[in-house]
């Protein structure tokens, strides 16, 4: 086991340190890369996002409007992977902050669409610059390559685990 002081400046709970046990197996110790730099990027997304007066489900709830505008609670429920009733949460919250708003739906009386206000097109801007930025900085190291291979990687992780 690693010692104490090496987990925390690496990140790492004592839980998976536990996990890890057996050093020297690569499958293991990619994984926990996989969820540590995961949590890295949530944290420093969550410090971004909190500059913006937003958490980071608001931004990925206002994202998906953004993309799928006049979309329903319950598609963005589902694109989201959170309960209709969490959605719906969310879209009351940024409804009444001004940058969500509620219509009829075109094909269904009973659904509402969800749209973006106007007030909401400076902070995608914002955020859009951020994660451009953070794009650079977060890859700088990795030529066109190399980020063509990992993506191709990445791809192929994901696809095992889609099986």
């Amino acid at each position: 086991m690693r010692p104490r002081a090496a987990m925390v400046q690496s990140g790492l709970h004592a839980w998976e340190d536990d996990a890890i046990d057996g050093q020297g197996n690569p499958r293991r110790e990619i994984g926990r890369l996989i969820i540590l730099i995961g949590r890295m990027l949530r944290q420093d997304f969550d410090r971004s996002v909190s500059d913006f007066g937003v958490t980071r489900s608001q931004w990925a709830l206002i994202a998906v409007v953004s993309r799928f505008p006049g979309t329903t609670q319950r598609k963005i429920a589902e694109l989201l992977e959170m309960s209709e009733a969490s959605a719906g949460r969310l879209i009351d919250r940024l409804c009444a902050d001004g940058y969500l708003r509620r219509t009829e739906a075109d094909n269904d009386r009973r659904a509402r669409a969800v749209h973006l206000t106007d007030k909401a097109t400076p902070m995608l801007e914002k955020l859009g610059e951020y994660a451009r930025q953070n794009e650079i900085r977060v890859f700088r190291n990795f030529s066109d390559e190399e980020l063509a291979e990992f993506d191709r990687l990445l791809e192929k992780l994901r696809q095992n685990l889609a099986h």
